[in-house]
């Protein structure tokens, strides 16, 4: 079963409705007032790492700055950490560098807004496992795919240490659903025959090797969501596969996944001027990042 059907979002519980609002908030902030971010955009990259690092600290969580030269620019990657008494750590990630010409509301302010509203959730909790909430710097172009990308350096320097990450969840592009028909394409016209033609779902993608992980996420996922999912491990080589973080920790023998509502082939504003916040599906947008709250409290259990 691809998760509960329903066409349109379901009542939200009181606790959502709070965390809808926040989410609302932080895309607001993100897209709405900093704006374009990236390193022809600096001042306002680095905005959008200051508001990332105060959101963390304001949720009462120790922040570090994984940081590196780009340019003659130094970029950060902020990172929040949850102690466990495990020594395997569960990563939570987005991008918050939008691509050249873009407000990038739904790619990825949605993926960031949903990062620091997690992270909030947990801030408290005392997991088996540690948590790692990390937002990454450089990811859309020219960067994209390359060794100057914020997730790479990162995932690069956790393999250097030793670090023993049993899961990566990537979350990218997660605010737009449609119920209009047709509204869903695929990369591939073999995909299309086997997935929905409407885009009133949230994808879950990963790489071959790490289809493991993929079932055990998107399983729990639909134990407790309210929203449809589809779930696709297929190689890397197929366009959109590996379009976001979870690409560099592939690189380095890590499972990951991606998270995403797949972007180009259902969001129109992709990459556009008008991925603005008024774009998105908040209602929707919550119940994915309600789901995944599940998500991590029982992938913490395993």
């Amino acid at each position: 079963m691809p998760g509960k059907n329903v066409s349109k979002a379901e009542l939200l519980s009181p606790d959502e409705v709070g965390l809808r609002e926040e989410l609302r908030a932080n895309v607001q902030k993100l897209a709405g007032e900093i704006g374009e971010r990236n390193m022809w955009h600096y001042v306002a990259l680095d905005a959008a790492a200051d508001f990332i690092e105060d959101s963390f600290s304001r949720a009462g969580l120790r922040t570090r700055r994984d940081s590196y030269e780009t340019r003659g620019q130094p970029c950060h990657n902020i990172e929040a950490e949850i102690p466990g008494n495990r020594p395997k750590i569960i990563v939570i990630g987005a991008h918050y560098d939008s691509v050249f010409g873009s407000p990038g509301a739904n790619d990825n302010g949605t993926g960031v807004a949903a990062t620091l509203a997690l992270a909030r959730r947990f801030a408290s909790a005392r997991p088996k496992h540690i948590l790692r909430f990390v937002a990454f710097v450089n990811e859309e172009p020219p960067y994209f795919l390359s060794g100057e990308m914020g997730s790479q350096v990162y995932a690069r320097r956790c393999k250097e240490r030793g670090d023993k990450i049993s899961a990566m969840i990537s979350l990218e592009t997660i605010g737009y659903f449609s119920d209009a028909p047709n509204s869903q394409t695929y990369p591939s016209p073999g995909l299309g025959m086997f997935y929905p033609k409407v885009g009133n779902f949230i994808g879950f993608v990963s790489n071959v090797k790490s289809r493991a992980l993929l079932r055990r996420v998107i399983t729990l996922f639909r134990e407790n969501a309210k929203i449809p999912s589809e779930g696709a491990s297929l190689p890397a080589f197929i366009p959109g596969v590996s379009w976001s973080d979870q690409w560099s920790f592939w690189q380095h023998g890590y499972p990951a996944i991606m998270v995403t509502d797949t972007a180009p082939f259902r969001y129109p504003y992709y990459h556009s001027s008008s991925d603005t916040p008024d774009k998105l599906d908040y209602d929707r947008f919550t119940l994915v990042v309600s789901g995944m709250e599940k998500v991590i409290q029982d992938l913490d259990k395993l």
